[in-house]
């Protein structure tokens, strides 16, 4: 299995068949999802795990899974995805996470992340990388700063329907 990012807790990694259930309870469930439009069904949850995939075999980076060294268990993912929408900011590339719910709060979501823009600054050679979530979301934004990124603006998220309380989001660069 390709490792592709190591820190001192977690590997960043491509995926391997016994994540699966756990990469679609990650889409499914209700704490990890609450600032998305809605939580995916089985069949989308696959489709992105085989896209992950896909998408890292090809480029050699994307959306990495992340393993919790000490344990060797998935908790979750980190890594770079390419966005193209309706903004005069893409596209572009941009750093995204989401863990397992047993795995907040313990500075994984950072580690990884500061590990990922790493990985795109000095390997990848990447001149900016974005991140952006929704205004409510303050602990994704947090790991934006604690990780360095700078607040650029609010934007209305053009993927948003206009009467949704998610429409407006913070963009952070790096």
């Amino acid at each position: 299995m390709m490792i592709y990012i190591e820190t001192e807790r977690l590997v960043l990694r491509q995926y391997k068949p016994t994540d699966e259930t756990d990469f679609i309870r990650l889409f499914q469930d209700p704490l990890v999802m609450r600032y998305f439009l809605e939580a995916k069904t089985t069949a989308e949850a696959q489709a992105s795990f085989v896209k992950f995939q896909r998408l890292i075999a090809e480029n050699g980076y994307g959306i990495f899974a992340v393993e919790e060294k000490e344990s060797q268990q998935f908790i979750g993912f980190i890594g770079l995805n390419r966005f193209e929408f309706d903004a005069d900011f893409a596209p572009a590339i941009e750093i995204a996470w989401r863990l397992l719910p047993e795995f907040w709060n313990k500075g994984y979501a950072t580690e990884g992340a500061k590990a990922c823009l790493d990985f795109a600054k000095n390997q990848l050679k990447l001149d900016q990388v974005y991140a952006f979530t929704t205004v409510s979301n303050t602990p994704s934004e947090q790991v934006m700063i604690k990780c360095g990124m700078t607040y650029v603006k609010n934007f209305n998220h053009p993927l948003v329907p206009e009467d949704h309380p998610y429409l407006e989001h913070r963009l952070y660069v790096v």
